[in-house]
């Protein structure tokens, strides 16, 4: 069920805006817990939306490979801030050597890591959301004017959509 702040979308619709703007956006801070600080670092984001999944290749020998094991909870924050336009999901992340999927999501961006995608290195981070929150404003210039007009009138701005949504 959406909680409502400042949208007039369905939850099917903030469903689907949420999965427009993380594959739009593309790539996100991926955030983890060790169990006494959290860890955030930039990812190329897969975007499925057909099995509800984020993917991501990482190295095995990365300490999230660790983290993700004990604490697989974790978060997803995409930015476009030239747009104003945001989406944070939270869900659980799990780490597999599934080499079918490795590579499908291969890129020749890749090479910077890895030599190939046959890298016995290599693994598969699965995040499934299990909420999302957006922020999806109709952008800098007219965000900027209403809220212009909301200071000299001092009325409330309707800045876009701000609203968080199971998922």
């Amino acid at each position: 069920m959406a909680r409502e702040e400042q949208t007039d979308k369905t939850p099917a619709e903030l469903i689907d805006r949420a999965w427009d703007l993380a594959e739009s956006i593309g790539i996100c801070n991926f955030n983890t817990w060790n169990g006494r600080e959290l860890h955030s670092r930039p990812m190329d984001a897969k975007v499925e939306r057909d099995e509800e999944a984020v993917y991501f290749l990482t190295d095995v020998e990365s300490y999230k490979v660790e983290e993700l094991e004990r604490f697989p909870v974790s978060t997803l924050s995409f930015a476009d801030p030239g747009s104003y336009k945001f989406v944070t999901m939270t869900g659980k992340a799990s780490v597999s050597n599934d080499r079918a999927r490795i590579k499908e999501f291969w890129s020749d961006a890749n090479k910077m890591w890895w030599d190939s995608e046959d890298d016995p290195r290599i693994r598969l981070v699965s995040f499934v959301p299990d909420d999302a929150e957006i922020w999806d404003s109709p952008g800098k210039v007219i965000s900027g004017i209403k809220m212009l007009t909301a200071a000299v009138t001092g009325a409330k701005p309707k800045l876009g959509d701000h609203a968080k949504v199971a998922m």
